[in-house]
């Protein structure tokens, strides 16, 4: 069974036409007219997925389940998962950090991470990280120096670069960007900062 041949018998299982069917996931007509007139053998990850997510399935299950479709070999699905989004922490001045548990973002599963947040200001450039992109947390009490922390100061969020240095009493949280001057802290400054976590990915918009 084609791909086109699977997503007609779905919309055919669950009475509506692939017309209507693209309109209400927001998959792209042409490209399924394409995949149906054979000038196409494949569709986008992104299509793929909001036809399994209209329809309550798998990517897998559209490619596979015993058809003869199958990737090249430079191409595979993307398992995702929900990660909760904690709100936006700042790439510049710390802001404070509002928790919402009811909004989440779907990533690839392969990423090991607790948690989002919003990117917000161009502190963080340098390291590719830029005003809107969604950066993936995972939750630890402290990090490597010169690794990506989300930082809490006074109930405000930032993410900077660590460098904590006990011996010193010393914490520097250094930005991607000249612009920006670091923030330092030490001796009884320190209770009030707490690492919320390791920057491990960012996801951004074209």
């Amino acid at each position: 069974m084609t791909l086109y041949e699977k997503i007609q018998e779905l919309c055919k299982k669950n009475g509506i036409n692939v017309t209507i069917m693209c309109r209400e996931c927001g998959a792209s007509r042409g490209a399924l007219g394409d995949l149906k007139a054979g000038r196409k053998q494949y569709l986008s990850t992104d299509t793929l997925k909001k036809i399994a997510d209209y329809f309550s399935v798998s990517i897998d299950y559209l490619l596979g389940n015993g058809g003869t479709l199958s990737l090249p070999s430079n191409v595979r699905p993307i398992s995702t998962k929900r990660f909760p989004m904690l709100g936006e922490i700042s790439c510049g001045t710390p802001i404070f950090a509002t928790e919402n548990h009811e909004t989440y973002v779907d990533a690839s599963a392969e990423i090991q991470a607790d948690f989002c947040l919003t990117a917000k200001g161009d502190s963080m450039i340098g390291a590719r990280i830029h005003d809107g992109d969604v950066v993936f947390i995972k939750s630890m009490p402290m990090v490597e120096n010169g690794q990506i922390a989300a930082v809490i100061i006074d109930d405000e969020a930032t993410l900077k670069r660590w460098y904590y240095y006990p011996e010193k009493a010393k914490l520097v949280l250094t930005p991607e960007n000249p612009a920006f001057e670091p923030l330092v802290y030490v001796n009884d400054e320190l209770d009030n900062v707490h690492c919320l976590g390791l920057a491990v990915s960012f996801m951004s918009k074209l």
